[in-house]
């Protein structure tokens, strides 16, 4: 089993597996909401891959490791958390906004 040391490496797409996730286009000089969907997308996509394998690990398939679904699920965890603690921002930024006497 191949484990890589550098943290922020788990924070990429998951490309190794058998049906790789596709990458989202870049964004150069797009907004925060184009900069939103593309990490909505991504978490998507990632938790779309991780269910994908769940599945093909319970299923017996022979193609799919066990460790492989793991670290698709860790990512899928991370992008999720990751975009519920920006929504949870957003959120408060809003509601800091909205309280501001003018």
């Amino acid at each position: 089993m191949n484990v890589t040391t550098k943290p922020l490496d788990a924070l990429l797409p998951v490309s190794s597996l058998g049906n790789s996730v596709p990458k989202a286009p870049s964004i150069q000089g797009g907004g925060f909401l184009d900069a939103m969907k593309q990490a909505l997308s991504t978490t998507s996509q990632l938790q779309s891959e991780s269910g994908r394998l769940s599945r093909e690990v319970t299923f017996g398939n022979p193609t799919v490791s066990l460790e492989e679904t793991m670290l698709a699920g860790v990512k899928s965890n991370i992008a999720f958390q990751a975009t519920l603690q920006s929504r949870n921002r957003i959120v408060q930024a809003y509601t800091d906004v909205m309280n501001m006497q003018v």
